[in-house]
């Protein structure tokens, strides 16, 4: 008798930890999500004021490179994107926003460089341009764009994971098969 009532007191006091742990933890996420949401929603930026308009046009080229299988011209898109990244003025960003932009930034602009690198190498390249495509992601929906692209997916792509790519046009050309496979893929949004 004396062991059941230890147990059901053991086992209440169990209950009443765990339940107060998971409402602190309610708690933890509910103001993590509420301060990721303000954050991403401070980091905004009017893309009137702020531009990643040159960045855009390279990773453009850079993708198009790919879908005709020219490993040397997306090797050289990698390079004029690099160099582009090491041009953009941010005098207009407030300091949240420049580090946000400064942290996709140097991703962007590592996954260029491997790529402007490795000219002949084309499955390098495209292994390179699944953290590309995402990072481009990252900055379109954080700064924005005046020109009308697409968010493609490719469940093939990436050893069948899947990967996403920007594109201008409405017709999917598949920067990660080429020729092969040139309308392999589907658009998941518009920006």
């Amino acid at each position: 008798m004396k062991n059941i009532f230890l147990s059901a007191v053991a086992m209440t006091f169990v209950l009443v930890s765990c339940n107060q742990k998971n409402k602190q933890e309610e708690t933890v996420n509910s103001e993590t999500v509420n301060s990721e949401k303000s954050k991403s929603e401070s980091v905004k930026v009017n893309p009137d004021s702020f531009s990643i308009k040159e960045i855009v046009t390279d990773y453009l080229s850079l993708k198009n490179a790919l879908t005709k299988d020219d490993s040397n011209a997306t090797a050289d898109a990698g390079k004029e994107m690099v160099a582009t990244l090491g041009k953009i003025d941010m005098k207009k960003l407030s300091g949240e926003q420049m580090k946000t932009y400064m942290d996709i930034a140097d991703d962007v602009k590592e996954h260029a460089e491997h790529i402007g690198d490795n000219g002949g190498k084309i499955e390098h390249q495209r292994e390179h341009f699944v953290t590309l495509s995402k990072d481009m992601d990252d900055l379109i929906q954080l700064f924005g764009t005046n020109q009308k692209l697409y968010l493609d997916f490719c469940p093939m792509a990436d050893n069948n994971k899947g990967a996403v790519w920007i594109s201008e046009t409405k017709e999917i050309t598949n920067p990660y098969f080429g020729k092969d496979m040139a309308t392999c893929g589907s658009i998941k949004k518009e920006f």
